[in-house]
């Protein structure tokens, strides 16, 4: 739901009454993750997806439905080797698809719309939904804030609406969207459910070292992998927004001293393409030490051993070292600094992902994986 927030936002202003179809759970291969949305108003309007095209036909109709009934219905969409093309997902995966009606008398409507609010405004909050249980709770809605106070209720008692919370404020940590399960002996809630969670934070950080022609190209691939990209360098005559025009910030100051200062976490993807050892040594000494997402670096492999044995000459361990992802990027064979971002912009996703690199042609490994670690 949070990921067409600014349209729904958008909508709640304008008072439409719409229903959102949200992605709960995915079991084997599926074209989109939990949190996915699709959301259709009044005039028959549709926006989002929640499978590439394989059941939004299916899903359309019961978001219509819940907007004439406002009811919340929870759907399951798997293969059928009957009718494959018709609501089956023929990828062979399995879907379970929540549809909420958003309409004025919608029990949580003030939740959900500041919930809204709050994603398309670029907070940080967690929208915290039944996902599985009693019908009558199907679709509950908590809104969890960062210091773990929260809005709303789930129509239980007060310790369930704390545990949730506190549950919620987790994933909320670590910029995640997923489920989670109470059972009834032990949540203070009547039945067993599961809750959704659905985490709104500020886009991810990445860095780039380096104002070079390689790094106009991969301040372009940050931003349509949806980053809040900053470019550092030393040197004030590169260093300039004509030259990166496609750059959130432009920070001209000495690469370690800026990493220092600046605020950086596990999401957070650092890339020095400076290779210059005098810039390099200094700010990979710094960015092998903190916990962020990824760090790689530009260079030969004769630039990469010079570097590694000066990297150890400054201290670090093997395990920081490991870190260090360089010569950064996939093995493409890319020549331009537009293929050669997208080698970057590959590693970073397959990094962020789980992913192996390799063609999908000939490989075993599934498609859709659940990546470990922050989102």
């Amino acid at each position: 739901m949070l990921d067409i927030a600014d349209e729904l936002h958008r909508w709640a202003g304008q008072g439409r009454e719409f229903a959102v179809a949200t992605v709960t759970s995915v079991s084997g291969s599926a074209p989109r993750p939990p949190g996915a949305a699709l959301a259709v108003d009044s005039e028959g309007t549709v926006i989002g997806s929640v499978s590439g095209g394989c059941v939004e036909a299916a899903v359309y109709d019961l978001c219509a439905q819940a907007l004439q009934d406002g009811t919340t219905v929870l759907e399951r969409f798997g293969y059928s080797d009957e009718d494959a093309f018709a609501v089956g997902l023929t990828c062979g995966g399995v879907i379970e698809v929540l549809v909420t009606p958003v309409r004025a008398d919608t029990p949580g409507r003030s939740v959900l719309t500041a919930a809204l609010a709050a994603a398309a405004q670029g907070g940080t909050a967690a929208l915290a939904r039944v996902a599985r249980g009693p019908a009558e709770l199907l679709g509950r809605p908590l809104l969890v804030h960062p210091d773990g106070t929260y809005e709303g209720d789930l129509d239980g008692p007060e310790a369930l609406d704390r545990t949730v919370a506190a549950e919620a404020r987790a994933l909320l940590a670590v910029g995640r969207t997923g489920t989670f399960d109470l059972s009834a002996s032990g949540s203070h809630c009547e039945a067993d459910l599961t809750l959704l969670v659905e985490s709104s934070v500020p886009p991810p950080r990445m860095i780039v070292f380096g104002a070079v022609d390689f790094a106009a190209a991969l301040v372009r691939a940050g931003k349509f992998l949806g980053y809040h990209v900053t470019v550092c360098d030393a040197r004030p005559v590169f260093a300039t927004q004509a030259r990166f025009p496609s750059a959130d910030e432009i920070v001209v100051e000495w690469p370690d001293r800026y990493l220092r200062r600046t605020t950086t976490d596990e999401r957070t993807v650092l890339c020095v393409l400076t290779h210059d050892a005098k810039f390099d040594i200094p700010l990979l000494e710094v960015a092998l030490r903190l916990p962020v997402a990824f760090v790689g670096a530009m260079g030969s492999r004769r630039t990469h051993e010079d570097r590694d044995k000066r990297l150890r000459e400054v201290g670090l361990t093997d395990d920081e070292l490991s870190r260090l992802r360089s010569p950064i990027g996939l093995d493409l064979g890319a020549r331009t600094p537009e293929e050669t971002a997208l080698s970057i912009a590959a590693e970073i996703v397959a990094v962020r992902q789980g992913g192996t690199g390799v063609p999908l042609t000939g490989s075993t490994a599934p498609i859709h994986r659940d990546p470990a670690g922050p989102a």
